[in-house]
Order: structure tokens, then sequence, then C-alpha cells
């Protein structure tokens, strides 16, 4: 094992072997090396205010990707470079064009969420040569303004462009070297540090992950702690181990086959939006809305899955779709439908030392149809009050196939059972559709909380079956909501 977190803090290499395991990347920054740039808004994950840029090796080259500093454990860097609004400007006091921008177009009134906005459009900047307005909007949408200043910010996404192009950047300069010194930073140690009796630890390969969980069966499995994190920031607890899927590459990846996906547990959202999206696109304008650029970079499907929230988005698109569960315990695996691993609110069909290894999707059929509604307070970076998926066969003007899940309407994600069985083989007509509209309530005893009442959430759920029947019936029907990047507006283009 090694004893050390080693990674790049701009171009200066870190070694830190003495480390909380939950010491978050925000407080290591102003408290210790006093960069205060960075801010801390909500302590959350969802202003935006603390944002860095964390850059990961993508093969030959760096990939870099906004994340919230608040959330984010210090020791889960390793092997990665933190570039800060610090590390933007040139040695010779010079500006970065994405800063510059923000100055010409008067990105910044009272200023404290300006760093967060400045690295976002950094990565923005660094990830995508020629984004559009609606990109430019989605890019920016973790990050909160209370001056009301989205409109210059957004022109400054766009005036950035004008000033470098980002190919042209001290960044793209050094990143050649960059790339050697982040390779040189890789092994296969398991990374294993902590202060006195709270240890973190992060393996780099499925199967010392699993050899660990065998000898801390209660320790902490984090991902993005995009949950987790606010355990900690929220709730003060103290996690006495943590181990960590981030640096173990072979639970990272997507395999495609002929019939489908196999999903690493430790794949994000970020790295699943493409290919999952081409496949199901309903599946990607879902994970689009689940959470911010910030969240979507570090957030995982495994851990949404293994969380077992009754409102994660993940599962109720799964479970419809047909996947597969792959849980490994030591060398042991075992594979059962999504929907079985969910048994109560807060229980889950895992054993002790027991993980998600990977998430078996298959593709659709010829003639399956797909679709996931995801119900929210505001459109965009909110959790659900319902989120229905459906997957279905018309064949012969009859229901060959049907799959029918909700997440928000039971203490878990589940399946409608009663209602599927009295479409199935049943003409698919709106008629037919509203008679069994009442077997929902059969399926689900919805309860009320501050997100919806019980009495929302059953007319809800009613109504997304019967959105289903219209769009499928007629797939001219205008029943989606606009979102921004359909929007046309005058350009927002320094002058």
């Amino acid at each position: 094992m090694r004893d050390t977190v080693r990674f790049l803090l701009g171009d200066e290499l870190r070694e830190i072997r003495t480390v909380d395991p939950t010491l978050t990347v925000l407080d290591w920054l102003r408290i210790e090396e006093r960069r205060t740039g960075t801010k801390e808004g909500c302590a959350e994950g969802d202003c935006g205010a603390c944002t860095v840029v964390v850059g990961r090796l993508d093969g030959d080259r760096v990939r870099y990707e906004p994340v919230n500093a608040c959330i984010r454990f210090l020791a889960t860097l390793d092997g990665c470079q933190l570039l800060t609004v610090e590390h933007l400007k040139a040695a010779d006091g010079a500006l970065h064009p994405v800063q510059q921008a923000m100055v010409d177009c008067h990105g910044s009134q009272c200023g404290f969420c300006t760093p967060g906005f400045v690295m976002t459009l950094f990565a923005l900047y660094r990830t995508d040569p020629a984004p559009g307005e609606g990109r430019i909007d989605d890019a920016l949408a973790g990050n909160l303004c209370r001056c009301t200043g989205y409109a210059p910010i957004v022109a400054a996404g766009e005036r950035m462009y004008q000033l470098g192009a980002p190919g042209a950047d001290r960044f793209a300069a050094a990143e050649t070297e960059t790339v050697k010194r982040l390779q040189d930073l890789e092994d296969e140690e398991t990374v294993a540090v902590g202060d006195g009796a709270r240890r973190f630890y992060a393996p780099a390969t499925k199967s010392a992950f699993a050899a660990l969980l065998l000898e801390h069966p209660d320790a902490t499995i984090v991902s993005g702690a995009t949950d987790v994190g606010l355990w900690v920031t929220k709730q003060q607890r103290v996690l006495p181990a943590v181990i960590y899927t981030g640096r173990v590459n072979d639970m990272r990846g997507i395999r495609e086959t002929k019939d489908g996906f196999e999903i690493g547990a430790a794949v994000t959202y970020a790295e699943a939006i493409g290919p999952l999206g081409r496949a199901y696109p309903d599946l990607g304008e879902l994970i689009r809305r689940i959470g911010a650029e910030q969240v979507r970079a570090v957030g995982t499907i495994g851990g949404n899955i293994a969380n077992g929230s009754p409102i994660g988005d993940m599962p109720p698109a799964l479970i419809a779709a047909g996947a597969t569960l792959v849980l490994r315990r030591g060398d042991e695996r075992r594979s059962l439908p999504l929907e079985e691993f969910f048994i109560a609110y807060g229980r889950q069909d895992r054993k002790p030392g027991e993980f998600v290894e990977s998430i078996r999707l298959p593709k659709l059929w010829p003639g399956d149809r797909f679709r996931a509604y995801k119900i929210t307070k505001r459109f965009d970076q909110d959790i659900s009050a319902v989120c229905a998926a459906f997957r279905l066969r018309v064949e012969d003007g009859r229901v060959a196939d049907i799959r029918i899940a909700y997440g928000g309407m039971a203490g878990t994600p589940k399946r409608a059972a009663a209602t599927e069985a009295a479409l199935l083989g049943q003409p698919w007509t709106e008629d037919v559709v509203r008679a069994a509209l009442p077997l929902l309530q059969q399926d689900f005893t919805p309860l009320t909380d501050w997100r919806a009442s019980a009495g929302y959430r059953a007319k809800v759920a009613a109504n997304l079956l019967l959105k289903l029947h219209a769009e499928t019936a007629d797939p001219a029907a205008e029943t989606r909501l606009v979102g921004a990047q359909a929007l046309t507006r005058p350009s927002l283009t320094h002058a």
C-alpha cells in the first residue's frame, strides 16, 4: 500500500500523508493553503461558488471537469491535477481569456460567485471549442448568481473564444508535460492514508477493492460523494473508514455489445451520457437533468443505485429498460434484475462486504419505445417529486410488452405490476389506458413530503402514463417543455 496522496496543485506536486478521510477540497484550499478565491456558498454542491477544475488522464490527453470543492474529499484527488481561479492568470499577471471576457462583459457584480463562474467557463473553454448558446447555458446551470447577472456572464462565455483559441492557451501548451507528470503518478498500489484511527482507501483494481471491503465491511463506499459529502458538511457525520472507487479503472468503463451495455459501477454521468443517450435518447436527457455539470462529472450510476434512494432518477429508468445488476463479494458474483435489489426503504439486497460491480443494460429491440419523465419544482438541477420510465412495444395495435417503473411513489423505486398486467395484450388506445389508471393506486401508496403531496404524486403518475400514450400514439403531439437549448434569443456576444 502507498501511504501518500499525490496530485498536482497547478504545476506543483503535492504529497500528503496525514489527512482526514473526509477533509473537503474546499476546506483544504481555504484553511491550509490560504487560496481563498474558492468560495463556500451552500456546502452541498448546489450553488457552484466553490467550483474548481480537476484534470484527469484520458488516454494521451487531460480531461478537465468542473467539480464542487465543498463536497469533494481531498484524498480523491490522487493522480489528478487541481486548478483554482488563482492558477488562471499568467506569470506576468496577464488574465486568461476567460477572466478577460468576464471583465469585458461586466460579468461580475458583487463578485462572490465570480470565481466559480470563471472556473466553470474555463472547463467549458478547455473541452468545447465552439459551444452554442444552449450549451453555454447548460454549462452554467450549476452556478448561481444572487445579483441576477446571468446575461453578461453568458456573454463572457461567448466572448472568451474571441480572445483566444482554447488550443492556444498556456494549459494547452503544457498539456504534453502535464500528461507525462500525471502518468508518472499512476501505479497499481492501494492508497491508504488517514488521521489517527480513521482511514481512507483508494484501491486501483477491482480485486483489491473486493478484498478491502471484505476486510472493512462497515466502510463507507464513496464515488462522487454527491450524497456522502452532505453527510459530512450538513450532518457532521464522522466516517471511520472510506473506500473510494475513483481509482479503479476497470470499474469506470462502458463496454458495448451487440445486445447491450456493460456499465462499470464507477462510470460517471458525464461518461455515460453520450453512449447511453444515443441508445436511449430520453435517458440522455434524464441524465442531463440529474444535476449540474459539477455533479455529472463525479456522480456515478452505480452510486445512484447503491444509495437506494426512492427518489434516485437512474433506477426507475434502468428498471423500465430491463437492466440487471451484478454484485460482487470477494471473488463471488451474482446477478439479479435491478428491481429486486430494492427491498424496502433504506434496505437493499446486498450482503456485508458485497458491492455493485456493474450494470447490464439491454438495447432496445426493433419496435421498442422508451420514455422517461422527471417532474420537479424547477426544471434543471432539482430532485424529482416523481420520476417515471416506460418501455413499450406495440404489435398489430396491441401491447406486446410493457415495463412501467416509478421513483418517488413508494419507499423504493418499483414497477407498476398490476398496471402492466392490465395493459399487456390489450389494444393501445386511450380508453384502455384510462381504464388501467386506477390500478396505479394498487401498485403504489405515495407519501406526502415537502416536495409533493401524496395526491399530487398519484395524479402526476397517472398523467405521465397518459403522456406516454399521447407521445407514442401521435409522434407529432406537443408534450415536451421546450428547454433552453431550443430557445432562440438575441445574440449576447460582446460588441
